[in-house]
Parts: structure tokens; C-alpha cells; sequence
């Protein structure tokens, strides 16, 4: 079974989408991205097939993310808002706007119902807006990430976080701690913060139904619910969200497969008598 994969390199996690010749996915995995990239997309990419029978094989390989040019075998290499806006169409097709946010970046991305980009804006201030926002205010209260969201749900009375940057934000709820305030209290701040950054994004490309939300901060229920909260509407957030950029390079990858091989056909196809003649004249 011959297959194409899309090989999303992020600062925090690497994933990879397997699928066949007619777009169906038929495997993936994700594994902490560490300091080697290259390694990380080749260790990907084999526990992906691992979970296949024997005989499948990888024919094709797009990459994208942070660490997309560090991956040695691929055969191209692709932007992650393309990826990430063309994925969140596959899962959802319902999708106009997209928000992406990752463990250093957000974006905004509008558009349209192939999944291809009308408009998009990505913040520019020190990983703001972003997953790595979240990991240093973790540290700060020395909790596991993945709890933060559902205890920030029970806040009765958020705590705005003003700091702009990561590492700033962490010295700023610590000194929240020390005056006391709930630790739900700062969590639910810093949600309300960060979505309304990303929300400030989202409204200079253009708001437009259905909103999806993409990256690994779609496992954070604290954040999908800050977001619906300052957009005013609901989030769409598939089970795969995390692989909406490596499926959308996936799906590109067979794209420009088909268009390669449709090109290769044309120029070998024999060609009429009318067709010579024409070209002789234009000789």
C-alpha cells in the first residue's frame, strides 16, 4: 500500500498524518519534538506505519511546522497556515475561520470552502497568545499543563493577567499568588487574556461561520471555553484538532501528486496527426 504523509515539525510536539491515494487517513502519531527535529519527524513517521500491516510504505512526505526544512527526506515542504488552514476544512468542512495556536505562535486564517487562505494575521509579541504562554504560567504555580484548563472552569473571580510576554506573565501570577488570589482566579485570567488576543486576530481578517480551532491548545477546555466566551459563539474543535497541520499537508501532498503525475501523462501521450501538423506550422 503505497502512502503520503504530512510531517508537522512544532516547537513542542511532532505529528504525522498517514493517508492513502484517495485522502483516507489511515494512521497517525505525535511524540515530543526534543532537541533533534529531524529525528523526531523520522521517529514519527515510523510509529505511524508501525500501527499498519506490513507492506505499507511511505512514497511521499510534506512537511511543515517550525522545524519543517529540517526534515531531510521530505519532497516538499509546505507553510503551516497553508497546512493548518487546508486540514481544518478536511475535518470540518463547514469551516470559514480558523484559529491556530501553538506552543509559540497564534493565527487567524479566514478561509474558504476548499481550504485554501483569503486572509490571515499571526501575533508578533513574544510567544503571547500561544501555548507557551500557558506552560510558563504553569510553572509559575507548579501544576501539569494538561490540569489547568479544567480547574480554571471553576474561577468565581478571574484575575486579568496584563503581561504581553511569556516569562513576564510568570513573575506577574506569582505575584498574584502571594496576594492571595485563588489559583482557578489567575487561570481563568490568564484564558481570558490570551483569548482575547487571538480574538483581536481573528476580527482584522474578517469573522466568518464556522469558527475551528486547530494546535495542541484545543486540548485545553479552560481556552475553548475563554475563546466562545470573548467571540461571543461556539468553537469548533475536532477530536484530531492537533493533526489539523500535518493532515493538511497530507492532503496537499496528494494534491500536487495528482497534478504531477497528470502532468507526466499529458507530455507522454502520443499526439495526433492534427496536433504535429500544428505544431509544424508553428514552427
Amino acid at each position: 500500500m503505497k502512502l503520503l504523509a504530512g510531517v508537522d515539525v512544532g516547537t513542542r510536539v511532532t505529528k504525522a498524518v498517514l493517508i492513502d491515494e484517495q485522502g483516507r487517513v489511515v494512521a497517525r502519531a505525535n511524540l515530543p519534538t526534543g532537541h533533534d527535529l529531524a529525528g523526531a519527524a523520522r521517529k514519527v513517521v515510523d510509529r505511524a506505519l508501525a500501527t499498519l500491516p506490513g507492506g505499507a510504505a511511505v512514497s511521499y512526505v510534506a512537511s511543515t511546522g517550525f522545524g519543517r526544512y529540517q526534515v531531510p527526506f521530505r519532497d516538499v515542504q509546505i507553510t503551516e497556515i497553508t497546512c493548518h488552514a487546508r486540514g481544518a476544512v478536511a475535518l470540518a468542512p463547514g469551516t470559514r475561520s480558523v484559529l491556530d495556536i501553538g506552543a509559540m505562535n497564534a493565527r487567524a486564517i479566514r478561509v474558504d470552502e476548499r481550504g485554501r487562505v483569503r486572509a490571515f494575521r499571526m501575533n508578533d509579541k513574544c510567544a503571547s497568545g500561544a501555548g507557551r504562554f500557558l506552560e510558563r504560567v504553569a510553572k509559575g504555580l507548579e501544576m501539569d499543563l494538561e490540569d489547568i484548563g479544567p480547574l480554571s472552569l471553576r474561577a468565581t473571580a478571574p484575575q486579568s493577567i496584563s503581561s504581553i510576554c511569556a516569562v513576564l506573565a510568570e513573575s506577574e501570577v506569582i505575584n498574584l499568588v502571594t496576594q492571595g488570589h485563588g489559583v482557578e482566579d489567575i487561570l481563568a485570567g490568564t484564558h481570558e487574556s490570551i483569548a482575547g488576543r487571538i480574538a483581536a486576530l481573528l476580527r482584522q481578517v474578517g469573522v466568518e461561520q464556522e469558527i475551528a480551532l486547530t494546535g495542541g491548545v484545543t486540548k485545553n477546555v479552560g481556552m475553548v471555553r475563554a475563546l466562545e466566551s470573548r467571540l461571543g459563539q461556539a468553537v469548533v474543535v475536532h477530536a484530531d484538532a492537533e493533526y489539523a497541520g500535518a493532515l493538511g499537508a497530507a492532503l496537499l501532498a496528494l494534491r500536487r501528486v495528482t497534478m504531477l503525475a497528470a502532468k507526466g501523462a499529458q507530455e507522454l501521450r502520443p499526439q495526433s496527426p492534427v496536433s504535429q501538423l500544428r505544431e509544424k506550422s508553428a514552427q
